[in-house]
């Protein structure tokens, strides 16, 4: 059993209000928060979207004030309340305005978009409520123009959708300064589990709420899904709209950049409509919500996410998904604008293969499968002007928040005509290429043809190699600018005692890294190093050497033999009696290894 205004005792000026608005029974959220807000408690309530949220938080705050029931109110203290989007603080301001209109209690927007100087002044004349977006509030704080300790109730509205854009720390940053004593209350139409730690974390006990426990969406918003291909939408909508000829319209696109083209498109098939998203100022959002508003024959919006929450417009009879949005909880909101207190809505959802996937996550959300609708052949429109086929990029995120990209390999071909996948269409002929200079032959400017050999049939040439015949291959050429100087060689042995070649070309005229045997062993550093020490053939490492002569006999193993120093690689034979080193190449007369001097006679005792 709901509540009347007339038993909740509250101030006589607001009942004065109330009644003036025409105000006379509760709904459901309105009697169960009400009075808990009115003892002072700490509140979450979670309603269906068009239920009277906004006045069961705003009544009874401004009903203690009057009375004042906030311990130690004084004219500095104040309401915060925030909201996730521009167009909900206008909306809860202008409640504010509407509630307190001869209660003498004031109220102030800020958000982003418009001038500090009227907000700043607002704050120095001392008002009791505060509508703010988290980012601009902030933005005053730290000008020092709001002081967040004179906070006495705090209420979020619309918190999980905060969440969602991205104000979490924003969130956190403002409940760490307010005082831990304030009264906190959040509402939405669906809550998350982020919304609620968050809450406790901070010191508040929420008495939880639900009087949409049991069904997500409000029982009269009727709302069906159209199976159709993508490139069918344009057609279904204009056909839905001839088909049940609405008086006020809400279109919801998931990108930014398609609600133009969409409003485009209506207007130029003589079905006038307006866009509003991120994209626009502030100033030109305002003056698209205010001709919406507006008593006329016929209103089209199409729109974004920053009009699926909390905006109260009278007299919308009818919500068109062009596409499903990509979280459930946001199909709960969008079809909420439509069917509101008490009245009947329409909702048509426009499904295609892209669409599948979301489909699923709202119907496992609302607990049971989205009926079919279904367009009889002749109520088709057959005839109309072409949607621009500039369609936006599928796969990107929900706005706001800046539509951000799908990976490469989900978008569509490039501009350039090359494929979205990554190498998927590397080997496509792309036609002639731009040359970006003069070539090696002096030639070059404008465009060159394309100069891969051809088969027949069109497809590209692969040379094959004759039996005894090695195939051809292509010539290296240096790209322009290429250093013209020489890379060092390696001394690395390559296990066949040739050195290794530096790079080794393939098939293709590229280059390739050298093979596992060309790698340079420690031994073959240390040879290496021996060999320009003594400028002469690759020395033994000292162990070797040292095996080696022991083996000889004199003493005329490598190393000196009687006073002298033998180079060179011995041979697999014996030894020379009387120590000479036998199997050793002699010295050629007048060689200086390592720049001594030449050998004499007397150096060696053969």
């Amino acid at each position: 059993m709901n509540l009347k205004f007339s038993e909740l005792n509250l101030d006589p000026k607001i009942n004065a209000v109330i009644e003036k608005i025409g105000y006379l029974e509760c709904t459901p959220i309105q009697t169960a928060v009400i009075p808990q807000v009115l003892a002072g408690k700490d509140v979450s309530g979670l309603a269906q979207t068009g239920t009277g949220k906004t006045a069961a938080f705003l009544i009874p705050l401004m009903d203690r004030i009057l009375k004042g029931q906030f311990q130690d109110w004084a004219p500095t203290n104040f309401v915060l309340i925030l909201v996730p989007t521009r167009e909900l603080a206008e909306q809860v301001y202008d409640n504010i305005a509407a509630y307190s209109e001869s209660t003498g209690l004031t109220g102030v927007a800020v958000y982003g978009g418009t001038g500090y100087d009227k907000q700043k002044e607002a704050f120095r004349k001392n008002v009791d409520f505060v509508v703010a977006t988290p980012g601009r509030l902030i933005d005053l704080y730290k000008d020092n123009c709001v002081d967040l300790k004179q906070v006495r109730a705090i209420v979020f509205d619309e918190a999980d959708r905060m969440f969602d854009m991205g104000f979490k720390d924003d969130m956190k940053f403002i409940l760490q300064r307010v005082p831990r004593e304030r009264q906190f209350l959040v509402f939405s139409a669906t809550l998350n589990f982020d919304v609620m730690n968050t809450a406790y974390m901070f010191g508040a006990e929420p008495i939880e709420i639900d009087v949409s426990r049991d069904q997500a969406k409000a029982e009269n918003v009727k709302d069906e899904i159209f199976h159709c291909g993508h490139d069918e939408k344009p057609m279904y909508l204009l056909s839905i709209l001839k088909k049940y000829n609405p008086r006020q319209v809400i279109i919801f696109s998931n990108f930014k950049f398609n609600v133009e083209r969409i409003a485009s498109f209506l207007s130029q098939n003589a079905v006038p409509a307006m866009g509003i998203s991120s994209l626009l100022t502030q100033a030109q959002r305002t003056r698209v919500i205010e001709l919406f508003k507006a008593e006329n024959e016929k209103n089209i919006l199409v729109a974004t996410d920053v009009a699926a929450r909390g905006l109260d417009i009278k007299g919308v009879d009818m919500v068109i998904n062009y596409e499903l949005p990509n979280d459930a909880e946001s199909y709960v909101h969008r079809i909420g604008r439509t069917g509101r207190a008490g009245a009947e809505g329409l909702a048509f959802s426009l499904v295609c293969d892209r669409d599948i996937e979301s489909l699923a996550r709202v119907e496992v959300y609302l607990k049971h499968k989205l009926p079919s609708g279904w367009m009889e052949e002749e109520a088709l429109v057959k005839e109309f002007s072409a949607f621009p086929r500039e369609d936006v990029t599928p796969g990107r995120s929900n706005e706001p928040g800046g539509d951000r990209p799908a990976p490469r390999s989900e978008r569509g071909p490039r501009r350039d005509g090359r494929g979205g996948g990554r190498g998927g269409d590397r080997g496509r002929d792309r036609g002639p290429q731009k040359s970006t200079g003069p070539n090696q032959h002096g030639q070059g400017g404008g465009y060159r043809a394309d100069r891969t050999p051809r088969n027949p049939d069109g497809t590209v040439a692969v040379p094959v190699a004759v039996a005894g015949e090695p195939a051809e291959r292509k010539k290296f050429v240096p790209s322009k600018g290429a250093s013209d100087r020489p890379v060092p060689p390696r001394h690395a042995n390559n296990g066949n005692g040739k050195a290794g070649h530096q790079r080794h070309q393939n098939n293709s005229g590229g280059y390739r890294k050298p093979t596992a045997s060309a790698k340079t062993t420690t031994t073959q550093k240390v040879a290496s190093f021996f060999k320009k020490l003594f400028g002469g053939g690759a020395a033994k490492p000292a162990a070797a050497a040292a095996s080696a002569s022991s083996h000889k006999p004199n003493g005329s193993g490598g190393g000196k033999s009687g006073g002298g120093r033998h180079h060179g690689k011995p041979k697999s034979g014996g030894h020379k009696p009387g120590g000479g080193g036998g199997g050793y190449k002699p010295r050629p007369s007048g060689y200086k290894p390592g720049g001594g001097k030449p050998p004499t006679s007397g150096d060696s005792k053969t």
